[in-house]
């Protein structure tokens, strides 16, 4: 299924399987997906801003630049998925889980997280800032930059070596 530079305005997309589709540049805007599933999908640089994603499955799927801002993602899965340049700007996500994700370079900033986990996941360059992390384990991810707040920081867990790092933030200078 190819659906490439669609635009949809308020669109309800509810109890469906996508499986090997095409979505790039689509816009669904102040949209409604609820109980969707999409495998090895492309949704490169679509647009689902300011919408409701709920109880939604991205398995294995090209997300390269794809639009979440001001969006409500509740109990949402991103399993192997691409999602690097994706913005999340002003989101609030709950019960939200990326596994084994590629995020980097993605804008996370003033988002409101609410039991998100990263598991394994390439954080290289993502922008946390303005975005409390307290409570966001993000040990089991690899990243050689994190944009992060140090006022947001606080209650963050993470790995002795990325604990490391982060004390250069503070002006710390660690020794063996």
């Amino acid at each position: 299924m190819r659906a490439d530079h669609q635009t949809l305005n308020q669109p309800i997309i509810s109890k469906v399987m996508f499986k090997n589709a095409s979505f790039i540049h689509v816009g669904l805007t102040k949209g409604d997906l609820t109980d969707v599933i999409f495998e090895n999908c492309n949704l490169s640089n679509a647009r689902l801003t300011e919408g409701v994603v709920n109880r939604v499955v991205f398995k294995d799927c090209k997300l390269v630049g794809l639009d979440f801002s001001g969006a409500f993602l509740g109990n949402v899965s991103f399993e192997k998925c691409e999602l690097n340049l994706s913005n999340f700007t002003d989101a609030k996500l709950k019960q939200v889980r990326f596994d084994q994700s590629s995020i980097r370079s993605a804008n996370f900033y003033d988002c409101k997280l609410n039991k998100v986990a990263f598991e394994s996941c390439d954080l290289d360059d993502v922008d946390f800032k303005q975005t409390l992390l307290k409570g966001i384990d993000i040990s089991t991810c690899r990243f050689n930059q994190l944009n992060v707040s140090i006022d947001h920081l606080a209650g963050c867990v993470v790995s002795s070596e990325q604990a490391i790092e982060f004390s250069k933030l503070l002006g710390l200078k660690v020794r063996d």
